[in-house]
């Protein structure tokens, strides 16, 4: 791609017309339009995996709610988004499909929480669900470029996917940029 090219591309999203995509739970979703900011509300346990290529212009985002498919192996068929160790191979085929490439993708994840009460999380489903992200992680060679993991508070995360910026906000008003 020539480099008017890519100049021409990021101008669009500039002047593109803002459209907020919310992610729910058990959902994904991938864009390539550049004016798109994905959002994804109330991460608890669950896992946020938000994926961007800069080069093809590719966003996408998962907010995973179990860890493994054999809780559900027909709901995992049906909708693989709800599981960590369904949704993240179906977001990434998702992506490249779109012209993403393994190499260029920039991967921060979120969430996996635990309740405060210790004594009520005996599922421990944050812990899971990062432990099974990581493990596909690691298995398929990807990196992962930041990370806001664990603890107690809910968390908002949104995706630019034209700028390819991100940002998590917590419950008690902190934020951090991805």
């Amino acid at each position: 791609m020539r480099v008017e090219d890519r100049l021409r591309k990021k101008d669009r999203s500039a002047t593109a017309p803002a459209r907020l995509i919310v992610v729910g739970l058990g959902e994904l979703y991938v864009s390539t339009s550049p004016g798109e900011t994905l959002i994804t509300y109330a991460l608890g346990s669950c896992l946020d995996v938000a994926l961007h290529d800069p080069v093809a212009g590719v966003g996408g985002m998962l907010h995973a709610v179990h860890p493994r498919i054999e809780l559900d192996p027909a709901r995992a068929r049906a909708e693989p988004a709800v599981f960590v160790e369904s949704g993240l191979p179906a977001l990434f085929r998702a992506c490249y499909a779109r012209g993403a490439r393994k190499e260029r993708l920039v991967l921060p994840i979120a969430g996996a929480g635990h309740s405060s009460d210790m004594e009520r999380d005996h599922f421990e489903i944050g812990r899971r669900n990062l432990l099974i992200a990581r493990q596909l992680f690691w298995k398929n060679g990807i990196l992962v470029s930041a990370q806001d993991v664990g603890g107690t508070g809910s968390r908002t995360v949104s995706l630019h996917v034209g700028r390819g910026t991100g940002m998590v906000r917590t419950a008690d008003g902190g934020s951090t940029y991805l």
